[in-house]
């Protein structure tokens, strides 16, 4: 595994545990607001600092009796062919799993939930799944490409809410609300969309260091507006938080 950095110690990536987060190199978006570059491009990877597997699990080894879980987040860890047999090691040493994840690959989500490798799941939602277009002088961008920057297959990203909803394991959906990206009414279509579903958080944007630059310069929403969508939203679901 591609490593490009370790948390040792977070009381909030997984919910009601004491964990380590541990962030894998690559993704498959770009993300214009995304604040790990260094994680995502493949210039940046190439010259940011890399932890080996040995360190990071003779740290877990070292912790064991201490730290209840693992979050493994990136970049985009469904991008790792040997992504299973990394959970895998970990989970032996008792270890529950939160993964993270955009949801560009399902197969591989549903295959770590086959095998019983992840004990909780949280999917980046970037923008409403219609059809809806931002129009430019000479060309259309679907809303979904222009949150991620790239060309995206829709339907692998609603397979994987399908495959996460029914899981049967800890799950939750996510949005980090941009105000270059998205609108409340982009909101409101993406939980009409996901919905019923058991949790939904509304993060909001936070102009630091960003794949495009200009993104650094962005005001974020007012706290109180992302309150006023999550009353407007919360009906569809049974949890719905503002982070």
């Amino acid at each position: 595994m591609l490593l490009g950095g370790l948390q040792k110690l977070t009381l909030i990536d997984y919910p009601g545990k004491i964990a380590a987060t541990v962030f894998t190199s690559g993704c498959s978006f770009r993300c214009p607001w995304c604040y790990s570059p260094e994680l995502v491009l493949p210039k940046k990877i190439k010259s940011h600092p890399k932890i080996s597997e040995k360190y990071l699990f003779d740290f877990l080894q070292e912790r064991k009796g201490l730290l209840e879980a693992v979050v493994v987040c990136g970049g985009e860890p469904t991008i790792h062919k040997d992504l299973p047999g990394f959970i895998k090691k970990i989970k032996k040493l008792g270890y529950l799993i939160k993964l993270d994840t955009n949801g560009s690959n399902p197969k591989m989500l549903k295959d770590l939930i086959d095998k019983k490798l992840i004990d909780y799941v949280a999917m980046d939602i970037k923008a409403p799944l219609w059809l809806k277009s931002e129009t430019n002088s000479k060309f259309q961008i679907p809303k979904y490409e222009k949150a991620t920057g790239v060309k995206v297959n829709l339907n692998k990203i609603k397979k994987s809410i399908e495959i996460i909803k029914n899981s049967g394991i800890d799950h939750e959906f996510r949005t980090t609300i941009v105000p270059a990206i998205h609108s409340k009414e982009d909101i409101l279509q993406i939980a009409r969309e996901i919905s019923p579903a058991k949790k939904y958080c509304l993060q909001n944007f936070r102009p630091e260091k960003t794949i495009v630059p200009r993104f650094e310069k962005i005001k974020p929403y007012p706290r109180e507006y992302l309150l006023e969508i999550q009353k407007a939203i919360s009906p569809f679901f049974e949890i719905c938080q503002v982070r």
